[in-house]
């Protein structure tokens, strides 16, 4: 049983970071429902009618209900009267719309924890616009400082603002404001904002810009790629290798175990050398290849690794000994984490069809065979 057993968490069905939030609590052991919509919506990202890739929706269940239906909103209501917290990722105003607000859930339980995750936050003066991942990232100065020195920043997937910055925040704001409902016996409002956390996880990097040991030209800086010792390098089978040598004792090993000890080059603290040093590194980890390179490094602090396509890290000894990626229904994905001692995560079932559980669900609630024929006729519930 995972550390948020007997925690009830209602999810609003949409994309990114809310679900992914959801999929953490579910993992350490919260009951997730998710709330689908009744009628197909075009989300974006459509993975096909088999819900094994989802990966998203691993553990929970789901019901599918017409919101815009008195009895929708009444059975919505219901499940979050026994609920500890919702999450939702709409935009600001959406579900005050669908009768299903923050005051509105208060009025039926009043502990309810209401997280809600957006782009550019609640208020502001482009809280109601569009956006995306890519876009917040732009705004909060993320994006500037990723990528190469000459050229165009580059798009860090929609790992920094959809998950680092949005599904994580959420998930620390829903669980700290769980913590204090306990004492207060009150819910209130997470607000989550993609920018706000996107912008928090550069929080180093704005201490050392201040202090003046950071250039905002890309590509100028230790951990951005500027420093020959913390970047990838291409090998000769056309794969890479990664080095991360920061400290001058791992520095010194790196050297070693390129060969290169006994050789007159740059000091490292010598910015206008650097240029000299990654050519020379490039020129000599070009002249092997990722495996050889890999048995070189072998049991070394030189803060070396290979770059790995995701289905070769499925099957690194390293991943597969700590068991860092799990297979369900064919699917491999990543497994639950952090891990705990006693309280062990697990992936509590499958990813749910929209609506799957919606009978079981109802059954919960107290609604017979019959009532539950008749709500999905009437197109309150998908049956």
């Amino acid at each position: 049983m995972g550390p948020l057993s007997g925690y009830k968490i209602i999810e609003m069905a949409g994309i990114g970071p809310a679900p992914f939030c959801g999929m953490l609590l579910a993992d350490m052991g919260a009951e997730v429902i998710r709330l689908d919509r009744a009628e197909s919506a075009d989300l974006g990202l459509d993975l096909g009618p088999d819900p094994r890739f989802g990966v998203l929706g691993r553990g929970k269940s789901s019901i599918a209900l017409n919101l815009k239906t008195d009895q929708g909103r009444a059975l919505a209501l219901e499940l979050i009267a026994q609920a500890d917290a919702l999450i939702e990722g709409f935009r600001p105003g959406a579900m005050e719309r669908l009768g299903l607000g923050p005051d509105a859930c208060w009025a039926v339980n009043e502990r309810l924890v209401f997280g809600r995750v957006t782009g550019w936050g609640q208020d502001g003066p482009l809280a109601l616009r569009a956006g995306h991942d890519l876009n917040y990232i732009a705004l909060s100065g993320v994006l500037h400082a990723i990528g190469p020195t000459e050229g165009a920043p580059v798009a860090p997937l929609n790992l920094v603002g959809d998950y680092g910055g949005g599904a994580m925040l959420l998930a620390v704001g829903v669980l700290a404001a769980l913590l204090e409902a306990k004492s207060s016996g009150k819910g209130q409002v997470v607000d989550a904002a993609m920018i706000e956390g996107s912008a928090l996880l550069m929080a180093p990097v704005h201490g050392m810009l201040a202090r003046g040991l950071w250039q905002e030209a890309r590509g100028r800086n230790i951990l951005d790629g500027g420093a020959p010792w913390y970047r990838p390098y291409q090998t000769k089978c056309g794969n890479y290798i990664s080095i991360g040598a920061i400290e001058g004792r791992f520095y010194a090993e790196l050297l070693q175990r390129l060969g290169l000890e006994d050789e007159t080059l740059p000091a490292r603290e010598d910015i206008a050398g650097h240029a000299t040093l990654e050519q020379r590194f490039a020129e000599v980890i070009a002249g092997k290849t990722r495996e050889e390179w890999c048995a070189i490094f072998e049991g070394s602090d030189a803060c070396f690794a290979p770059v790995l396509s995701m289905s070769e890290a499925y099957v690194h000894p390293h991943n597969a000994a700590r068991g860092v990626f799990v297979e369900q229904q064919g699917v491999p994905q990543p497994a639950p984490a952090p891990r705990f001692s006693r309280t062990a995560s697990a992936i509590g079932g499958p990813p749910p069809a929209d609506g799957a559980q919606g009978e079981e669900v109802l059954r919960r609630l107290g609604r017979s065979d019959a009532e539950i024929r008749a709500l999905v006729e009437a197109g309150v519930v998908k049956g």
